[in-house]
């Protein structure tokens, strides 16, 4: 049959089915195809806090939004134009995101009498018009699916756990998306088991043939290359998790040390221990621990002998892992503290996004205890973020905290590979011998001797020779590290520490203001690409304004106060309820606005373009 090809800008896609559809899969795949064909790109998986809800109920809903385009985006997308819903579920957990004359595909094998019940639907959806705002695509995916592997040795049951590859043929071909990287991916997956393999196989193919041959899909779609939307380089997808994984790679080795990652499993931050477990070649040790304290006091050990010390773990881990966090802070010895940020309190949503643990890192710990805090904007920004924070506290001898969170850890965009020449020197001078000389004559190692410019203290590997030195959470005498319960001293080391790190180098701040505007838009963390894409439509609908995106929370860029106070007003977006604008207003007594969401999920650009809009011109 002939069908028309429709050229589009940008497409956003979501999957959403049962938490047993296999709906993540099905997404990275099509994302991974997306990205072969050079289309710019952002993802928003979506998924249940519980392991394994109910089958067909709303908690088990699980969704892969994919935002592509011919040019440069900022964010997964406010809606989707295609809805797939494998389930009465998926199709009433997302159905009100869909606006009118969007697509929606639906599994017509899984509306069953019963499984509409089970979600409240008194009657089909696809019978008693509340869809006839949509274009409704009704495919018995299921049937289908089971139809195009009878030939293989198969039962029903094992056959229709196929139905997410038929989809993603269905949508591949919708798309004009390329397919070999699906078929390299189904049999390096399924090796060992090559009829599992030629039956995903089969049924993806089936599903890009039913697209080809049946009337419901008379249009195709087709997306450009981003060609502009890229400065010339080799690219790849990456989430934010596996940019941070390759970022703290990339820093041992550029500070010749081995890497060390003491780590307890949580949500969302476990695929970090996942990836760099795959990388001892590299010289990565990672340690599963028993708990969180456990995790973080084998990194702080490992950071005392010579490695680069992480440890990874979310807002509930953090809060165990303060105490030894405190230790580090008197020990004054460099250990990344990655918190991928989630919705709280307590255990709160697992899965879904916030940016609350910014006190938290500031000042969640007993004493003045100084850390220093980074935060990447985008999950390809998560590997030089690692870079960053790894440089603070290799050089200035303290930890660091890397604040992430759950939508860039689980979302992804292309990323340049960068080359080694790009990447920073980050070698470190261990202690090597004595390092002052008494009245007496004699040359002893004093601990805590400061570099005069960062006021870092040696670094002392243990087994050197006469390096022998006391350590441990007890006030330490300048100099010697000996045990000090004197108050003067007291007094000038713990100012020591906090001008340690209010002396931290960091870049000024880069404000974007093509225009003179009056307001500013000041962001960060995650927040960066609604916070543009929001800036940008406004900017385009005739509004003066200006943006500014922080990555260093403590210390503050040094040109921070002056920024601010050359604006009338200044606007902040958290998903909080007002954290770094209350540290704002604490530092520079400036009456900062805030703009705050906190419903586990990203700002939409255009509602915070509305909200901004409105702000503006409040006053």
């Amino acid at each position: 049959m002939t069908y028309q090809t429709e050229q589009l800008d940008r497409v956003v896609i979501r999957f959403s089915g049962d938490s047993g559809d296999g709906m993540q899969l099905t997404g990275d795949l099509f994302t991974s195809e997306t990205a072969s064909f050079g289309n710019d790109l952002a993802t928003l998986p979506n998924f249940p806090a519980e392991i394994r809800a109910p089958a067909g109920t709303l908690p088990g809903v699980s969704s892969f939004q994919l935002h592509f385009a011919d040019h440069d985006i900022l964010t997964p997308g406010d809606a989707p134009n295609v809805l797939v819903a494998m389930n009465p579920a998926a199709l009433k957990a997302n159905i009100a995101d869909l606006p009118r004359g969007g697509e929606v595909i639906v599994n017509t094998d899984e509306f069953t009498q019963r499984a509409l019940q089970k979600v409240g639907y008194e009657a089909s959806p696809l019978e008693d018009g509340s869809l006839d705002a949509h274009h409704v695509h009704a495919v018995p995916l299921t049937t289908l699916t089971v139809e195009a592997l009878k030939d293989f040795d198969l039962s029903r049951k094992e056959a229709e756990r196929s139905k997410n590859m038929f989809a993603l043929g269905l949508l591949s071909w919708m798309y004009h998306r390329p397919t070999e990287g699906t078929e390299r991916f189904l049999r390096a997956k399924f090796a060992k088991k090559p009829q599992i393999a030629e039956a995903n196989l089969a049924a993806f193919r089936a599903g890009w043939n039913f697209g080809e041959t049946t009337e419901d899909f008379a249009v195709s779609y087709e997306v450009a290359p981003a060609a502009k939307a890229f400065p010339p380089g080799v690219y790849r997808n990456i989430s934010g998790n596996l940019a941070l994984a390759y970022g703290l790679i990339a820093a041992s080795r550029q500070a010749d040390l081995p890497l060390f990652l003491g780590s307890y499993p949580i949500t969302p931050a476990s695929d970090i221990l996942h990836e760099l477990s795959k990388h001892k070649n590299f010289g990565v040790r990672t340690f599963q621990a028993e708990d969180e304290i456990a995790a973080v006091g084998a990194a702080l050990g490992a950071a005392f002998g010579g490695s680069l010390a992480v440890t990874t773990t979310s807002g509930p881990g953090v809060t165990i892992k303060q105490e030894t966090i405190g230790l580090a802070v008197s020990m004054e010895l460099p250990l990344l503290v990655v918190d991928i940020q989630r919705g709280g309190p307590s255990t709160g949503l697992p899965t879904k996004t916030e940016q609350a643990d910014l006190m938290q890192a500031m000042y969640g710990r007993n004493g003045e205890a100084p850390v220093p805090v980074v935060a990447p904007r985008t999950s390809a920004d998560c590997f030089d973020a690692a870079l960053e924070a790894a440089r603070i506290a290799l050089k200035y001898r303290t930890p660091v905290f890397l604040l992430s969170d759950g939508y860039l850890a689980n979302g992804s965009e292309p990323w340049r590979v960068p080359s080694l020449d790009e990447l920073p020197d980050l070698t470190v001078q261990f202690a090597q011998g004595p390092n002052h000389t008494l009245d007496d004559g004699t040359e002893v190692f004093w601990p805590y001797k400061r570099d005069p410019h960062t006021l870092a203290r040696p670094w002392a590997v243990p087994g050197t020779p006469g390096l022998e030195h006391r350590i441990g959470g007890i006030e330490k005498q300048d100099g010697t590290g000996n045990i000090s319960y004197d108050p003067a001293n007291h007094d000038f080391m713990v100012r020591t520490r906090q001008a340690k790190i209010d002396g931290i180098d960091v870049p000024d701040l880069e404000v974007d203001d093509p225009h003179g505007a009056n307001t500013l838009i000041l962001g960060w963390g995650s927040t960066y690409g609604p916070i543009t894409a929001a800036v940008r439509r406004l900017r385009a609908a005739g509004e003066s304004i200006a943006q500014a995106h922080l990555r260093h929370l403590n210390p503050f860029p040094r040109n921070l106060g002056g920024v601010l106070r050359s604006y009338e007003r200044v606007l902040i977006p958290e998903m909080n309820l007002g954290q770094l604008a209350r540290l704002i207003r604490a530092e520079f007594a400036i009456d900062v606005e805030s703009h705050t969401q906190v419903n586990g999920m990203p700002f939409k650009a255009e509602q915070l373009a509305q909200a901004l809009k409105e702000a503006v011109h409040a006053h």
